[in-house]
């Protein structure tokens, strides 16, 4: 696996390092463009990772510019890597929706015609993309969290659960909380995984929960007023916690919707939250 990559620019923020970087991906077999944060403690030794993953539509420069992740990552000591959410360019396969192709990845391993070819993006974010930044950055890989807005609160939430000894935190912004039984997930799972459902349980964060949880806590935040709530089935989420008994906090926020404003406002809780998992 190859450790190679360019940079394409690197800019101060709050003391750190606001970094966007190139490189050539196997797992895709394109080429696949990422951001990491770096705080300003990183120049003493190694810091904690926190994983953000985007949602549909999004590249690596939506959570990066919008979030504002990088005042409380530098705050509390933390690197934030942002992702993109699918392969790119020309030769990979896409579709006229914006719920489906290039932007739209699901965080899963495509095994599908057309997609099966360059849609990997489960093995690119569990596998080569942690070689490779850990290869090439000040990070420490035993004190990773990873969370994630919509589509990547989904990614985040199947990926910490299937993954527990290797994320010690995990939290979400508005998951795909039941894709299994929404619009959002089943044309997605059908198109890259087949019609056979019990491809599907692994990536469905409601199941996984019933399952077999999280041996830490689970912090999620979600609006109350967001437009998209009979996609995203926040409840099945917390009926499936609830049932569980599993740690943690699920909050409904009064009047906040599905936008990087909603994002923005709880930031700083969701850093906080992983800092003080991740030591």
């Amino acid at each position: 696996m190859s450790l190679a990559y360019e940079t394409v620019s690197e800019n101060r923020s709050f003391g750190g390092i606001q970094g966007v970087y190139r490189h050539q991906s196997q797992a895709t077999g394109t080429p696949m463009t990422f951001a990491v944060y770096l705080p300003p403690q990183a120049e003493y030794g190694k810091v904690p990772v926190l994983w953000y993953l985007s949602g549909l539509t999004c590249t690596h420069e939506n959570a990066m510019t919008k979030a504002g992740a990088q005042e409380w990552a530098a705050e509390y000591g933390i690197a934030v890597i942002f992702p993109d959410t699918s392969p790119r360019g020309e030769g990979v396969a896409n579709d006229e929706a914006y719920d489906l192709g290039q932007g739209a990845g699901f965080y899963v391993d495509a095994t599908q015609a057309p997609w099966a070819p360059h849609f990997r993006m489960w093995h690119y974010i569990t596998h080569e993309l942690p070689e490779l930044v850990f290869g090439n950055f000040p990070l420490d890989r035993e004190a990773q969290g990873i969370t994630g807005h919509s589509m990547g609160g989904h990614g985040a939430l199947t990926i910490a659960m299937t993954l527990p000894e290797r994320y010690k935190s995990v939290s979400a912004f508005s998951p795909i909380a039941h894709p299994s039984e929404s619009d959002w997930g089943r044309k997605q799972f059908a198109a890259y995984l087949g019609e056979d459902r019990s491809a599907w349980e692994r990536h469905d964060s409601t199941l996984l929960m019933r399952q077999r949880g999280y041996p830490g806590e689970v912090l999620i935040d979600q609006g109350a007023s967001d437009q998209f709530l009979d996609l995203l089935k926040p409840e099945a989420l917390a009926h499936a916690m609830a049932e569980r008994r599993q740690p943690g906090t699920f909050r409904m926020q009064q009047g906040y919707d599905h936008s990087y404003f909603f994002v923005q406002t709880f930031m700083a809780d969701h850093i906080r939250w992983h800092a003080e998992r991740l030591g």
